[in-house]
């Protein structure tokens, strides 16, 4: 799909960058931080609700969901770009700016 060949040049940066960049490359600005992108968008009322393109956040961490409860996000340094289950943390929120 469109945001996994968009990862191939993305692998060692961080996770709000990450999900910066990717939406950019869409004409979606979103804020620098982890936490402000938290808050963008509109809530969508859990994780049954979500589609992909929606933004995951987590305490410290952000990610995209690209559907079947999966999320792809910058992990860290070592282990780059991945996709991860959507539960892998405790959900703080999912957003959607699309």
């Amino acid at each position: 799909g469109v945001v996994k060949s968009f990862l191939v040049g993305l692998l060692l940066v961080l996770c709000a960058g990450f999900v910066m960049s990717v939406f950019k490359q869409f004409g979606i600005e979103l804020p620098r931080t982890s936490r402000e992108q938290g808050r963008a968008g509109t809530e969508v009322g859990g994780l049954e609700n979500a589609v992909p393109g929606d933004i995951i956040s987590y305490k410290g961490h952000i990610g995209i969901y690209i559907g079947q409860n999966q999320l792809v996000h910058a992990s860290n340094e070592r282990e780059g770009i991945k996709i991860s289950p959507a539960t892998y943390k405790r959900i703080l929120s999912i957003r959607r700016v699309i």
